[in-house]
């Protein structure tokens, strides 16, 4: 951990660029690029085919900066696009529709239910990462793939590799990863001899009854859910709290009410951005014209979702006057368009669940410190307290 680590605001505080059309800046690299902060300009590039993904990999692309861990990777899900890209994503989508994850809800609030007694049974003070945010997505994503079996400790390992930032060095994340996709591998391998009812099986049965998808496409595959799964709510929810409890104790009362508690929670996975990168990027495949701006073909463009979710023009409310209001605008925390994420229900129920589990039992839940004293978590594409510290 460095000095910076422990100087960094709270999420919550960092601010956004300017809103306005379309705007020339340079990327670290040294690649000028189209910065796109309105929330319509920005809902238009992530919807429209004009721009994509994978031809950011094209061999005329520009210098984007070396980045080692698997976003990186031209073969990963994310930087698919196109008929490829829609075949992996059906492989998976049906576990993660709305009435899926409903299902899961008992068991879900069961989980939650024994994380939350044993933080009051242990009394204060209590570490919530340790206790809540970190345990409840590992222990979700851990029983939907079916490796409940595997030490925690190794998934966190293999995840903060595959999300690894600049920082670490390259030949550590390819050894990491290496062993990850070997693991993920095996794990193919054991579920196409004996499938469950877990989501590796109904990926790889699935797979193998279609055709054309090649096995190093699925390894990389059940790495990205295993921790792209749980990565983002370990962040969200450890960020939510960070906000609620230590900018708003008047609000912590009303999330003992469940529709109090989904509101804020969709509130605040709109609002409260992953990390303090850029924005996801694109690369326009013909000329078009974004907000008024001709953007010619072949050109790269920061999609800064983080300002989209502040855009005056269409949300009216923030986090300090609307925190249990409904959004005005569909959400875009999630993505839009093909590459939209396939777990915003999932995340929603273990945020809500969470949140208001955690109020009710809870009531004078308070930090132990102050938010200028936490130590945050960084890796590549999200900043989340490595500790966060209460009492009550």
């Amino acid at each position: 951990m460095s000095v910076e680590d422990l100087a960094l605001p709270p999420l919550h505080r960092v601010g956004t660029a300017d809103h306005g059309p379309p705007r020339l800046i340079e990327l670290p690299s040294g690649t000028p690029a189209w910065l796109v902060t309105r929330y319509h300009d920005v809902r238009h590039v992530l919807t429209d085919p004009a721009f994509g993904r994978a031809t950011l990999f094209a061999p005329d692309a520009p210098p984007l900066g070396s980045v080692s861990n698997l976003e990186g990777d031209p073969g990963f899900v994310t930087n698919i696009d196109g008929p490829e890209h829609r075949q992996l994503r059906a492989l998976m989508q049906q576990a993660f529709t709305r009435r899926a994850v409903e299902a899961w809800t008992p068991w879900l609030a069961s989980v939650v239910e024994r994380l939350v007694d044993d933080v009051v049974t242990g009394g204060p003070p209590a570490d919530l990462v340790a206790a809540l945010t970190m345990p409840l997505p590992v222990d979700v994503i851990s029983r939907l793939m079916g490796v409940e079996d595997v030490d925690r400790q190794r998934l966190r390992h293999w995840t903060d590799h595959l999300f690894a930032d600049r920082s670490r060095p390259a030949d550590e994340v390819r050894a990491v990863l290496a062993e990850f996709c070997a693991f993920a591998a095996s794990l193919l391998d054991r579920r196409r001899r004996e499938p469950g009812d877990d989501l590796v099986s109904r990926v790889v049965v699935a797979a193998d009854q279609q055709g054309g998808v090649t096995e190093e496409r699925l390894v990389k595959l059940v790495c990205g859910l295993i921790a792209g799964g749980h990565e983002t709510t370990v962040a969200t929810l450890g960020n939510a709290l960070v906000y609620l409890l230590g900018e708003r104790p008047d609000a912590w009362p009303r999330l003992t009410d469940e529709t109090a508690a989904q509101a804020a929670a969709d509130r605040l996975l709109h609002t409260i951005p992953l990390g303090e990168g850029l924005g996801a990027l694109r690369r326009s495949v013909r000329q078009t014209v974004i907000g008024g701006m001709s953007i010619p073909a072949g050109a790269i463009l920061v999609v800064d979702r983080t300002s989209a979710a502040r855009d005056p023009e269409v949300f009216t409310t923030g986090l300090a006057d609307g925190l249990f209001a409904p959004l005005e605008a569909a959400t875009l925390a999630f993505g839009a368009g093909p590459h939209y994420c396939l777990g915003p229900w999932l995340a929603r129920l273990e945020m809500r669940l969470a949140l208001h589990r955690l109020a009710t039992r809870l009531p004078g839940l308070r930090l132990a410190e102050p938010l200028e004293a936490l130590e945050w978590r960084r890796v590549f594409s999200t900043r989340s307290p490595r500790r966060l510290t209460v009492t009550w």
